[in-house]
């Protein structure tokens, strides 16, 4: 069977079965399909699926030395994923066709230090959504009340920007919570604050133009929807002004909502709930942010540091 045809089959697999989220699905896409193509030139001529049993230690050891290569070559936490790829799609194959890729086995993956995220404080956060409130000059007022609404759902409800993007005119007005559908499908229940709903009523009455029940709710310049560009844009624009870190994002606000949480005494199994997170072990970061956070108050406050 030709290599292509059976990558049609898995990712098919993917998104129906395991039901994975489409980007997913390209990334896992991306990383098999690199991987084939540089069997292409590593083995010479087309791969067939039943081919890939005879593949050696040398083999992998070789694609990820390619993979390391050059100004683009990938980090050790791209090639830890890329690895991963291709250690589902062998389990799938040796499910379904009995080929079983066993060199793969001997293969370690790169080490990956582990990276913390990077919250921003409480008050640099109030500073961050008192500013993106005052329109920039010649900027409409509707524009910044909906860049104020969407930055009140990352931070406020801890949404991901696809999720705060992907709310629809039948979700208007907010209740007291929102049904929220995240990766791979999952839904979870969200806690709305009177201030999220406050932004949002606000962006809808200064917006001026109907929004359909079946139309996303967020809107760009031109009417069309709101992708998360300008979003991203407005919070670089607003970082110098109020001397934030680079790190400072939409996905950065939406640590900041958990790292808070925990701070104020959350518990982590409520977090992981609110997060959407499939395992507690996604969770248990933000425990390492917030001991980071404290030692690094401590070494600056103590007197003996």
């Amino acid at each position: 069977m030709p290599i292509t045809q059976a990558l049609s089959l898995y990712l098919d697999h993917l998104r129906g079965e395991r039901r994975l989220a489409a980007k997913t699905v390209e990334a896992y896409q991306r990383d098999l399909a690199s991987f084939f193509g540089f069997l292409v030139d590593h083995l010479g001529g087309a791969i067939e699926l039943e081919r890939l049993a005879a593949l050696k230690p040398t083999d992998f050891r070789a694609y990820m030395a390619y993979r390391r290569r050059g100004e683009n070559g990938l980090s050790s936490a791209s090639l830890a994923r890329n690895l991963s790829a291709l250690r589902s799609f062998f389990r799938y194959i040796a499910r379904r066709w009995d080929i079983k890729v066993d060199a793969i086995d001997l293969i370690r993956p790169p080490r990956v230090g582990k990276r913390l995220p990077k919250p921003i404080s409480v008050s640099a956060s109030k500073d961050l959504l008192e500013k993106v409130a005052i329109p920039n000059t010649g900027e409409k007022p509707w524009i910044a009340a909906r860049d104020t609404a969407v930055i009140t759902l990352l931070y406020g409800a801890g949404l991901r920007i696809s999720e705060a993007l992907s709310l629809t005119g039948s979700d208007y007005p907010l209740g007291d919570s929102l049904m929220i559908k995240g990766k791979g499908g999952k839904t979870r229940l969200v806690p709305i604050l009177p201030v999220i709903s406050r932004a949002i009523e606000n962006y809808v009455e200064l917006y001026h133009m109907p929004i359909a029940p079946d139309e996303l709710l967020f809107r760009a310049v031109r009417g069309g929807p709101l992708g998360p560009r300008p979003i991203q844009a407005k919070i670089r624009l607003l970082r110098g002004p109020l001397g934030l870190p680079e790190t400072t994002t939409p996905h950065a606000l939406r640590h900041s909502f958990a790292t808070h949480l925990l701070a104020g005494g959350g518990d982590l199994r409520t977090i992981q709930e609110l997060l959407g997170h499939a395992s507690l072990s996604s969770t248990q970061v933000y425990t390492d942010v917030d001991a980071a956070s404290l030692m690094k108050i401590h070494s600056a406050a103590h007197p003996r540091a």
